[in-house]
């Protein structure tokens, strides 16, 4: 006949030794390896079709010829870094953007110059 005496320790480990491994946690040092998770780092927008944006708008208020060609220029080298960067940076509808406006502008400042320069518009403002 067996009893449940509350202070009878004859079936437990004595203190500080190592639990059985049954269903409790593993000895330390030997947890499983991790399972490999998370989403992973959001992808970047690319600093390049960023500042081809800007300088399309900006080639459309001030210093067009300059601008708009480094729009354009700037427009190119973010298309490329972003087609190559497997998937870590965005930003290709900036890059468009802006050399679409870098366009714009440098046909305006072009026309703009071309009728200073023969004449047709004063470019006197008194």
């Amino acid at each position: 006949m067996s009893t449940n005496e509350p202070n009878d320790t004859s079936g437990l480990p004595s203190y500080g030794s190592t639990p059985p491994p049954e269903g409790g946690y593993p000895p330390p040092g030997s947890y499983p390896p991790q399972a490999p998770g998370g989403y992973g780092a959001p992808p970047k927008t690319n600093g390049k079709a960023i500042a081809s944006l800007v300088l399309g708008i900006v080639s459309l208020f001030c210093f067009g010829l300059v601008t708009g060609v480094l729009a354009i220029v700037f427009s190119r080298m973010a298309t490329q870094e972003i087609e190559t960067s497997q998937g870590t940076q965005t930003g290709a509808g900036l890059a468009k953007a802006g050399f679409i406006i870098g366009i714009i502008g440098l046909v305006l400042w072009a026309g703009y110059l071309l009728l200073v320069l023969t004449g047709t518009l004063d470019n006197a403002f008194g």
